[in-house]
């Protein structure tokens, strides 16, 4: 997977909008395939305008569980801006994905002005998913 630093380094050689647009369909592809199991309801994020799956898994090592994802999407964009999350959050603790804020970093990259309302409203969607999440491990874990 795509690390963010490389991404946030690829944005910024990238000046056009068709080009990063280009690039983050490209991330959607290197997404790891999620089975059609995880297709389910139970994964499907509400809120997006196209259909968005996340499921997790959650790896309870040495000290704190770490959250692992896969994620699709039937939107290329959408499966785009779904890698960017994971490389946000996947294989995080719930401490670290707490303290993330993906949507600042997605402002950093100027999506704020180049999505439209009801996909920012998904972004918005899946990251409130995964919140969820981490605010659920912590309190199972203690």
């Amino acid at each position: 997977m795509t690390t963010i630093d490389e991404i946030r380094d690829n944005f910024e050689v990238l000046d056009e909008w068709d080009d990063r647009y280009r690039y983050v369909i490209e991330l959607g592809r290197t997404l790891e395939p999620m089975p059609e199991a995880e297709h389910s309801a139970a994964n499907k994020v509400q809120g997006c305008v196209s259909q968005v799956w996340l499921s997790k898994r959650i790896d309870r090592g040495n000290d704190a569980p770490i959250l692992k994802y896969l994620g699709d999407s039937d939107a290329h964009i959408v499966r785009g801006l779904v890698a960017i999350l994971l490389s946000l959050y996947s294989g995080r603790t719930p401490q670290e994905i707490l303290a993330t804020d993906a949507l600042a970093v997605f402002d950093e990259f100027g999506f704020r002005e180049h999505l439209t309302p009801q996909r920012s409203n998904g972004l918005r969607s899946m990251v409130d998913r995964i919140r969820t999440d981490a605010r659920e491990a912590l309190a199972e874990a203690s």
